[in-house]
């Protein structure tokens, strides 16, 4: 369907999302916005840039050009030729590299951003399990579509969204007609109610979701996985058999799971190496902290790590030094949710990541801002276990593509030589000039493409109002 499966105006209401029907579920999305025809995938060829290809064999090139045929990069080098009827992107003076991968985000919350306030009363998971229970459907789809297109603007090009919200089926319904009219790619992972119940994931629409998947997938841009959660009880033996069943149906389907370790982080982590939980297909989230005995087996069973400096050090859970997971095999990071981040800036994330990583130690020569790059690149990629589709501009992939503006006034002068610490240190999403995303051009020109965001804005004032009016009103009299 892409970003304009939604053709209404401002103010009219759509019955029933197409999305919707697709998935034989009724849902009411009323999205009154004002979409452009989207750009389709078509053929381009980027010249003259310095070319940051994130592939070992292929290196930097420092003049070079990269040619886009039917979604996926088709050749990277000097003095390529443009097709007939190519678009023709001159970017002299400016990086080409691969698009941000988001290796993990609650895109559901965008809208609340700024109502963490840092109060006990205004702290991120009370003001969320207070506002969660009145999100409708349609809330739900304005904040991922929100999330995905402040992520694309930004040059994030994959966002893996741990939909941990879902009150009914209308309300994943939703999340899968965001995602499909998002400008860019995209894992959604399937949870339960809410961050703290025991109540189970419906796998009965997990399951008739997976086998019927390609229906629902946007010709491969979208993928499913679970978003599973241990039991708020780590002790408690009447919850396990059912997360556990979460977990076996998930790896009976063939779905990734991604799975959050944080607060009592470290007893989660043992509970998950204990029962022999671990697997290639789990994601790890957080692990604040963690032993190198549990960093070993999480090697050992090949499962993967997803870092978000930003969020864990807001929430409290301590600083995420980089240093700490230097033998995770399969890392990355991640945004963990527009609103609790504060944006959604992979550059700022990187860049806290190496300022934390130096401060702890007392030695700036400790980090490589090359090294931020990848784990926001292919390693990223590779952690998902999307490496073989993106993350680098190798020809075959699919075309995820970045141009960065170095003659800016935040990151220039930029004289030629390794761009790493410029992009690290300097960059930040109003600096990316062009984003492709599965070889569609999204952001040209340093505009979103396709996109009417002052009535996407307007639609998500309107959510928030809606959810913090409905929380005031079921407030108990007391609490007011």
């Amino acid at each position: 369907m892409g970003l304009n499966g939604i053709f209404c105006g401002i103010g009219r209401r759509l019955p029933v999302h197409r999305a919707a029907l697709a998935l034989g579920v009724g849902a009411v999305l009323a999205v009154p916005m004002a979409w452009a025809a989207a750009d389709t995938p078509r053929n381009v060829l980027i010249k003259n840039g310095y070319v940051l290809t994130m592939d070992g064999a292929l290196g930097d090139l420092p003049r070079a050009d990269v040619r886009i045929r039917a979604g996926r990069i088709s050749d990277v080098g000097p003095g390529l030729t443009a097709d007939p009827s190519s678009e023709i992107i001159d970017a002299a003076g400016q990086v080409v590299m691969p698009g941000f991968v988001d290796t993990h985000s609650h895109l559901w919350i965008t809208a609340l951003r700024g109502q963490y306030r840092n109060t006990p009363d205004t702290a991120f998971f009370t003001t969320t399990n207070r506002l969660a229970p009145h999100f409708t459907p349609d809330d739900t789809y304005v904040g991922i579509l929100l999330g995905t297109v402040e992520g694309a603007y930004g040059g994030i090009t994959t966002m893996t969204d741990f939909f941990d919200n879902v009150q009914t089926r209308d309300h994943m319904t939703a999340a899968l007609a965001a995602l499909r009219d998002a400008p860019l790619r995209a894992r959604l992972l399937y949870g339960a109610q809410s961050k703290t119940t025991a109540r189970q994931t419906d796998l009965p629409h997990v399951q008739a979701l997976a086998q019927d998947w390609g229906r629902h997938s946007a010709d491969g841009r979208i993928s499913l996985g679970l978003a599973w959660r241990l039991p708020p009880k780590l002790d408690d033996a009447t919850v396990w058999p059912a997360k556990l069943e979460e977990l076996d149906t998930a790896r009976r389907l063939k779905l990734p799971v991604a799975v959050h370790v944080s607060g009592n982080a470290e007893a989660m982590f043992d509970a998950l190496i204990s029962r022999r939980l671990l697997g290639p297909d789990m994601q790890v989230v957080h692990a604040t902290d963690a032993r190198s005995d549990q960093i070993a087996a999480l090697n050992q069973a090949g499962a993967s790590l997803a870092l978000t400096p930003l969020t864990e050090q807001r929430v409290g859970y301590g600083l995420t030094v980089l240093s700490t997971y230097a033998d995770v095999q399969r890392l990355g990071l991640g945004i963990d949710g527009n609103a609790l981040a504060g944006s959604a800036d992979m550059f700022g994330t990187m860049r806290l990541a190496a300022l934390t990583q130096a401060g702890e130690a007392r030695r700036e020569t400790l980090v490589s801002p090359r090294d931020l790059l990848a784990l926001a690149t292919i390693r990223g990629a590779a952690a998902l276990g999307m490496h073989d589709q993106v993350g680098s501009l190798t020809p075959g992939k699919r075309a995820d593509v970045q141009i960065i503006d170095m003659n800016a006034l935040n990151i220039g002068p930029y004289a030629g030589g390794d761009p790493s610490a410029w992009l690290v240190y300097s960059a930040t999403p109003a600096n990316v000039r062009t984003v492709i995303a599965d070889g569609r051009v999204v952001k040209r020109d340093g505009a979103m493409v396709g996109i009417d965001v002052p009535a996407l804005m307007q639609r998500a004032r309107a959510s928030v109002a809606g959810i913090l009016e409905r929380a005031e009103k079921a407030a108990p009299v007391n609490a007011k």
